[in-house]
């Protein structure tokens, strides 16, 4: 059985021991080094060449997240996963950028983490459940942000038109679902082009599906 080499990097020596006795307790798992500071780690890590790092997120020399883009940038075939008290979606994101693979906390049970771990070791990634449902209500709002956003510039009437020519309708059908004049629309069509920076009707339309358009228009039953 080909064992999981695993680094530990910890300023408190007393979770180092208690995670060590914890992963040497299991077949195929292996400790091969630890250090306590960033600059020890960042040293020691090229040599030993683990398969997986548990990293702490806050040392006393430099953020456990810095180490982490070192440590992947001398050895890219080595997995860092982030083990934290912290469940905070900024650190989460700097994690994951500096190519963290993994980000749990230490509250998690043991057999959980050994799970996780064994799971960075088939190649996968991993997000604490509690950090997971964070970062993805932070996802969703900026998405939300980004798409309303999109339409900042139109007025409510610009709004529908647009929405109605998502749907493929013509400037006489647009006209007669709104009760405007066609030549009114035209008029609207045009600035329509110039606020959201396209050029003809498919890249309006385009523009008006990927952004959800109709989240934040309310068009006639009829159209």
């Amino acid at each position: 059985m080909k064992r999981l080499r695993l680094f530990l990097v910890d300023d408190h020596a007393v979770v180092r021991v208690g995670l060590r006795a914890l992963l040497e307790g299991e077949p195929d798992m292996e400790v091969v080094g630890e250090a306590g500071t960033a600059a020890e780690a960042i040293a020691a890590v090229p040599h030993v060449r683990p398969d997986i790092v548990l990293m702490d997120i806050r040392l006393p020399d430099l953020s456990g997240i810095e180490a982490c883009r070192r440590i992947r940038k001398m050895t890219p075939e080595t997995q860092v996963v982030m083990l934290t008290s912290y469940a905070d979606d900024d650190l989460v994101l700097e994690a994951i950028e500096a190519g963290a693979v993994g980000y749990v906390l230490k509250h998690l049970s043991t057999d959980a983490l050994l799970d996780a771990i064994r799971a960075v070791g088939q190649g996968e990634g991993i997000l604490d459940p509690a950090v997971t449902r964070r970062l993805l209500s932070r996802i969703r709002k900026a998405i939300q942000t980004e798409h309303s956003a999109a339409f900042r510039e139109l007025s409510e009437r610009e709004m529908q038109i647009l929405a109605l020519m998502a749907r493929g309708k013509s400037n006489s059908e647009i006209a007669r679902i709104l009760g405007l004049q066609e030549k009114t629309v035209r008029n609207h069509v045009s600035t329509i082009f110039s606020k959201i920076g396209v050029t003809n009707r498919v890249e309006a339309a385009t523009y008006a599906v990927r952004h959800h358009i109709e989240e934040y228009v309310q068009l006639p039953e009829d159209a």
